[in-house]
């Protein structure tokens, strides 16, 4: 009967180098893919979770949604909420969080307003970045929708922070308005105006698009309109806060 022959693997003897020394053997560089690999996940995971988190919180409100449906609507695990997050109420934060940075966040606002010095310009600036924010592509999404029912309806999650966004915003206006009607910001001619001035942004928000349109035939939302919207409505404000000014003077567009 033959043998099997048996091949023994040896290993590679350490080649000797140039000045006859023996060379130490390679040690294989240690891996790193993995954990860039679960970090990358990690990072998909969360943004999916923002996503289908905003698209479930627009429709039902924070008190209406679950954590078990927003998972399985992500196609992930129920406890990803928790690992990523903390927990609901820390989901809803960072959705409305993402909801603000897609639409136009304060410190944008306030950076536009400061780059002016001309009350006129700043009121400009103020308006122009809300517009640009209701007509543009995210304002149709679950982003515009979470936000106007959040402005709508605020709940006890995000209620305080919504508050505080909107003291900033308010503060900033009233200084403006106040400057162009010569009144203290504290008047409450000043708070008047601001209502007129921010109330054509407030039904932008929350009126259904497709109602609108049906009601105003050639109104155009479109993002390329909202140069001329925006100059309208400064006109339109500009022309309001006059009335109220204690001298009359005029403050036109300048």
């Amino acid at each position: 009967m033959a043998r099997a022959k048996v091949h023994v693997l040896r290993r590679a003897a350490p080649r000797p180098t140039a000045a006859g020394r023996t060379a130490a053997p390679r040690r294989a560089a240690p891996r790193r893919a993995a954990p860039r690999r679960t970090a990358l996940r990690s990072i998909r995971t969360r943004a999916q979770l923002i996503e289908v988190a905003g698209q479930v919180f627009s429709e039902f409100g924070f008190d209406g949604a679950t954590g078990q449906h927003i998972c399985r609507q992500a196609g992930v695990h129920t406890a990803a909420i928790v690992y990523h997050f903390g927990g609901m109420a820390e989901l809803y934060r960072a959705v409305l969080d993402e909801a603000r940075r897609r639409l136009v966040t304060t410190e944008a606002i306030a950076t536009a307003v400061k780059a002016q010095s001309d009350p006129r310009r700043q009121l400009e600036a103020f308006l122009g970045m809300i517009v640009r924010a209701l007509t543009s592509p995210a304002s149709q999404t679950w982003a515009g929708r979470l936000f106007g029912r959040e402005f709508v309806t605020p709940s006890t999650v995000y209620g305080q922070a919504h508050d505080r966004e909107l003291a900033a915003r308010a503060k900033m206006l009233k200084s403006i308005v106040g400057a162009l009607t010569g009144r203290p910001p504290s008047d409450p001619l000043v708070a008047r105006g601001c209502i007129s001035t921010v109330a054509p942004c407030a039904l932008l928000l929350l009126v259904n698009r497709r109602k609108l349109k049906h009601m105003l035939p050639s109104l155009n939302l479109n993002a390329d309109a909202a140069p001329q919207l925006t100059r309208h409505l400064v006109d339109f404000a500009l022309a309001g806060l006059d009335a109220i000014r204690p001298d009359k003077s005029g403050i036109g567009r300048g």
